[in-house]
């Protein structure tokens, strides 16, 4: 009786909550999923709703259409907010704040009426290497083939048709913000993603705009880049009001009232070091999903340039080296689902969370081999710039003398898995000297305990801490910074500290001797097995079915 009362009080508590407006919205357009989570003003996920969705071809180039933005927006918000009725008996007509963020970089333009130009180009094209190679010289900093500015110039020196009536580009968060708000603009931390950040400033690189804007092919333009630019806003900054149209964009049903205050909407990259307390100098994330980045928020700028090493920023603005590989879970989903297609042949379904953690767990057995047996592994769903590789094939590969057993298997799944992002992070520990106090693992995969989280220790020979908020993601974050909105006085690292991981639990796991061994073992054969991708792009047509 006592615990039902209990309960009873719970509900009651946040009910009150919930109608007092004291909580947070955070929703977050990922690669796979779209995920809303309201949260109260303890951090706890109080809500949730999501959508799942998938990148398309549309003319070469990997793609999202606007009607799946808007309706994954609203089914996952619908499911939310049903998910608050049902449990709390509370109809959401109003949130305390509201913040959205997304997968980074990409290109979405628009002319002066505010319509689309061309089908929204995402992170994981690779088209735009000449412009990425130009950009990098001409500033002498790196600009990924991703970023956002890369794909306005290479569209400029591919003299498409729509390049002269661009009046405004932005990301996937700042478009769905503009939308609901009115206000063209990003979080810095997004903002850093789309063109160079100066820290000092917490804006666009002045220097870098002027240079560009003196590109004869630029020149010749009827615009000017400042003027097609988002303004960056550093967390804390109160980004605009839900207007009435937007609130009907959101929830088409009209329960949601218009006038919920906005967070700067961010990247998945902030809303990663958000969520992992990674925003302090010397602490850094790896942030595992579709993609994967690892970051670390530097104490100084980088010696030299290394197109292998993104610079971007924590949502405060602080100055971050992120190696980012474009490939991370789509194959290994793959197989598992390949698995679970067999047991169910069998007769003898299983459900997703023991078929991950069974598979993932056969590949820290005791009998497993230490480098995967010799079995090699190619996760390349779409083209990776750390490998060299403009397009990707998916590869499983061995030797016949090479120890073929469901450990090993698994092992050189996970082990090719991290191997992408191992390329820009040892460019930052062991060419700069990056040092790294504390370094967090954030995402899905980290939620059947200890695997990945030994496996990453492996790779990057640290010790890996997985906190309790691990598999809250980036929806999660983001509804921190919404939260951060009312707390905007203090420091942005000092909240999180002091606020939101105060108690927080984790667990750490100490790199392997014999596994770095072995993951290196692995890591040259990866490398050097690379031509067979190049053979494999060259063999296999992209849109083969």
């Amino acid at each position: 009786m006592a615990a039902t009362e209990n309960a009873a009080e719970q509900v009651a508590t946040i009910a009150e909550k919930i109608r007092a407006g004291k909580t947070s919205l955070g929703i977050e357009f990922g690669s796979t999923r779209i995920k809303a989570v309201l949260i109260d003003d303890t951090y706890a996920t109080i809500a949730s709703g999501d959508f799942g969705w998938a990148s398309h071809l549309e003319d070469g180039l990997w793609s999202y259409s606007i009607d799946e933005i808007w309706t994954g927006l609203q089914t996952a918000y619908s499911a939310m907010a049903n998910d608050v009725e049902r449990a709390y008996g509370e109809k959401l007509t109003h949130v305390g704040h509201i913040g959205f963020s997304a997968m980074m970089h990409g290109y979405l333009a628009f002319d002066e009426a505010g319509e689309l130009l061309v089908p929204f180009r995402t992170w994981q094209n690779t088209n735009t290497h000449e412009a990425h190679e130009k950009l990098s010289e001409l500033f002498q900093y790196n600009i990924p083939e991703r970023w956002s500015i890369a794909h306005l110039y290479q569209a400029v020196l591919n003299n498409e048709e729509h390049v002269g009536k661009v009046a405004f580009f932005t990301t996937l968060a700042g478009y769905v913000h503009w939308k609901l708000t009115g206000k063209k603009v990003l979080g810095v931390g997004d903002a850093s993603g789309m063109f160079p950040i100066d820290p000092a400033t917490r804006t666009w690189e002045t220097e870098f705009v002027k240079q560009f804007n003196a590109l004869p092919e630029v020149a010749a333009q009827p615009w000017s880049l400042e003027d097609l630019l988002p303004e960056p806003l550093v967390a804390g900054t109160p980004a605009g009001e839900l207007t009435a149209e937007g609130a009907a964009l959101l929830d088409p049903t009209g329960t949601l009232q218009p006038g919920v205050v906005f967070a700067p909407p961010e990247g998945d990259a902030g809303t990663g070091m958000v969520a992992t307390n990674s925003v302090r100098v010397r602490t850094g994330n790896v942030s595992a999903g579709t993609s994967i980045f690892a970051m670390v928020v530097l104490e100084r700028k980088l010696e030299r340039l290394h197109p292998e090493v993104d610079l971007v920023t924590t949502p405060a603005g602080d100055l971050a080296g992120m190696s980012h590989a474009n490939n991370f879970t789509s194959d290994l989903n793959a197989w598992v689902g390949l698995f679970g297609q067999f047991a169910e042949a069998l007769g003898t379904p299983v459900d997703v969370g023991t078929l991950y953690g069974t598979l993932f767990r056969a590949a820290i057995a005791d009998d497993v081999d230490r480098n995967a047996g010799g079995l090699i592994n190619y996760p390349f769903r779409a083209g990776e710039f750390l490998a060299g590789l403009p397009e990707g094939r998916l590869v499983f590969a061995r030797g016949p003398e090479a120890n073929m057993n469901l450990g090993n298997f698994m092992r050189a799944q996970l082990f090719s898995a991290f191997s992408p992002v191992k390329i820009g992070m040892d460019v930052m520990t062991k060419d700069e000297h990056v040092q790294v106090d504390s370094l967090v693992g954030h995402g899905g995969i980290f939620a059947t305990p200890k695997v990945a989280q030994k496996i990453l220790a492996a790779a990057f020979n640290t010790p890996i801490k997985v906190m309790a908020t691990a598999a809250e993601g980036g929806a999660w974050g983001m509804a921190v910074l919404a939260d951060y909105l009312w707390h905007a006085d203090t420091a942005l690292d000092a909240y999180l500290d002091e606020r939101v991981f105060a108690d927080a639990a984790s667990i750490t796991e100490a790199p392997d001797t014999q596994d770095v061994v072995g993951f290196e073992d692995f890591f040259d054969r990866f490398t050097k097995g690379l031509p067979i991708e190049h053979a494999a792009i060259a063999a296999i047509p992209l849109e083969e079915r």
